[in-house]
């Protein structure tokens, strides 16, 4: 598992976001990004996630942040979860891992006496660059937004 910290450059990539566009490492430059890794669409804890980035878009806007979602859910379970939620963000559908394994939040996880592969939910907050400033491990799925916030605040 590829363990990734702060002042490290995201990896090169290719994706696909929830319009069936190409996005690569180029398209998270130029301004400073949220990326965000969350389990599953529509799921509980990745639903709060999702609602308090779109409630809180404006805010992270004016402070030059963008907000780009990472699942390995299908682009058809993307558009469904930004359709039913008015997600206003760009969400990429990493069905084959690639960019989970190269950020180290695809992990071997435990439920229910069940061990399984899995996304380790994680937001990593990027400059200009992809550069990682910080990474939030124990991510507030009912207030994700306020905790970046605060992470602002204390630059």
């Amino acid at each position: 598992m590829t363990k990734i910290e702060v002042g490290a450059r995201v990896p090169e990539f290719k994706s696909v976001t929830q319009e069936g566009v190409e996005f690569t490492l180029a398209d998270l430059k130029g301004s400073p990004t949220v990326l965000y890794f969350y389990p599953k669409d529509n799921t509980s804890g990745c639903t709060l996630e999702a609602k308090s980035l779109r409630d809180g878009k404006e805010e992270l806007l004016k402070r030059g942040y963008k907000i780009v979602g990472v699942s390995p859910d299908s682009v058809k379970s993307h558009q469904n979860f930004c359709s039913k939620h008015d997600l206003n963000f760009t969400l990429l559908a990493d069905g084959d891992h690639s960019l989970l394994e190269a950020m180290g939040v695809w992990q071997q996880k435990k439920m229910c006496g069940r061990e399984y592969m899995g996304v380790v939910r994680t937001t990593f907050l990027l400059d200009a660059e992809a550069r990682i400033t910080h990474i939030i491990s124990k991510v507030d799925t009912k207030d994700a937004y306020g905790q970046i916030i605060k992470i602002l605040d204390n630059k």
